[in-house]
């Protein structure tokens, strides 16, 4: 998540699809995955990393834009918080190995969970951002401890992306394949309650092609884990001269494709930075265009991935696009885009199934191509309902087809009646 991360592609991917699971996994809890703890994800989160201390000031610009997770760098903040009917994300230096280590640190962490553990704006505790795998064992150790002592709460942990490179991750191999272990050692080691990580695809000139490759896999080892993924995506430039600061379009194709392959969490980098260019959030607390678009988009993602929640990520298809990681829609799949009287897109649409069995009943619709608003046609197997994720209501379409108006980067949920 951090700028430090070197932000350029591994040598080149070795010709491999990641193939997708479908192993019908709901996007339960950590008690239900049966890792020892009670913490349940509840409302979809809405986040971001890097922002301001939490004042009442900014405690409302947060709920003014639809945010419900925030960051607190003291209990003081988590007050604050609560007063706002915030979530709260704490920091502190006590929440690393070192401290199991030492008995006087260890002594203060016991102190401070028993505090807070019962602070009703707690959410969880933020331990480490990106850690190689040679550091899976000791956090490992030290969500268990904090388990034991606060099962209610979730240990949360960012990873690395796709590009990192093998000395970053700690393992070995082809981006695909020292990526996939570093995953692997992940959930063995560590035993998380939920997946996060960071990808950030706009450069300057053109998109990195790794972007549904790392969801895919991130999707698989979250189902594989039976745990919950979040996805932090670009809102802003580090590097003025290697990457772009995106649009309010293609924020928008980045929050649609995550709820599209079933993340039940998303955030933003960054809020508010120093070094950071085009951020949600100036230093003086001045809203940008991007705030103002997350607005909305923070509102329709939770409406979409509560509705989603109790179900199964059955599958995740594409059209048109072939990078690595795309799967191509079957022949015989259920729902399907018939018609799309606009001029056709390369990029094409995303389809992601869900359901509570094994066929899907409910299909998320995103429009590729984050440059031009399309039309088209989704048929299904019988009547249709469409979502309204800004009212939270379902319409019926009294047919097996909807038609869809979808803006740039722009999504829909459809069900089956």
């Amino acid at each position: 998540m951090r700028s430090r991360i070197e932000h350029s592609v591994a040598a080149r991917l070795a010709s491999i699809v990641y193939p997708f699971l479908f192993l019908c996994t709901p996007w339960i809890g950590a008690a239900e995955a049966g890792l020892g703890s009670s913490w349940q994800i509840g409302t979809p989160i809405a986040t971001y990393w890097a922002g301001p201390a939490i004042t009442d000031a900014v405690a409302q610009q947060m709920v003014e834009g639809g945010f419900n997770l925030v960051w607190c760098g003291s209990e003081a903040e988590l007050d604050v918080a609560h007063r706002h009917g915030l979530r709260g994300q704490l920091t502190s230096g006590l929440f690393t190995p070192a401290s199991l280590d030492d008995p006087d640190r260890r002594q203060q962490l016991d102190a401070l969970i028993a505090r807070v553990s019962k602070h009703p704006a707690l959410y969880s505790y933020h331990l480490i951002d990106e850690p190689s795998a040679a550091q899976f064992p000791a956090l490992g150790k030290l969500v268990a401890y904090l388990r034991e002592r606060d099962p209610m709460h979730l240990a949360y942990i960012n990873l690395f992306p796709t590009y990192a490179n093998n000395q970053q991750l700690g393992t070995k191999g082809d981006t695909v394949t020292a990526y996939a272990e570093h995953l692997r050692l992940y959930v063995e080691q560590v035993r998380p309650s939920l997946v996060s990580y960071d990808h950030y695809q706009f450069r300057l000139k053109g998109d990195s092609d790794q972007y549904f490759l790392n969801l895919a896999m991130i999707r698989r080892t979250a189902q594989e884990a039976g745990v919950p993924f979040l996805n932090i995506v670009q809102a802003c430039t580090w590097a003025p001269d290697a990457m772009r600061i995106p649009n309010a379009d293609e924020l928008r194709y980045l929050v649609y494709s995550t709820v599209a392959y079933g993340a039940q969490g998303i955030s933003y980098y960054v809020y508010a930075h120093p070094s950071h260019h085009g951020s949600l959030v100036g230093l003086d607390g001045t809203p940008g265009p991007l705030y103002h678009a997350v607005k909305s988009y923070n509102r329709e993602f939770v409406a979409i991935a509560q509705e989603l929640q109790p179900l199964r990520s059955l599958g995740v298809y594409h059209t048109s696009m072939r990078e690595r990681g795309c799967e191509p829609l079957p022949t015989d799949a259920v729902f399907r885009i018939e018609s799309s009287p606009s001029p056709a897109s390369p990029r094409g649409f995303l389809l992601g199934f869900f359901g509570a069995g094994d066929g899907p009943t409910h299909a998320v619709v995103v429009n590729l191509d984050y440059t031009t608003g399309v039309s088209a046609a989704l048929v299904g197997p019988g009547a249709l309902e469409r979502f309204d994720a800004g009212t939270a209501q379902w319409t019926s379409a009294n047919k097996a087809a909807v038609e869809l108006t979808l803006p740039p980067g722009g999504g829909a949920l459809v069900r089956m009646r």
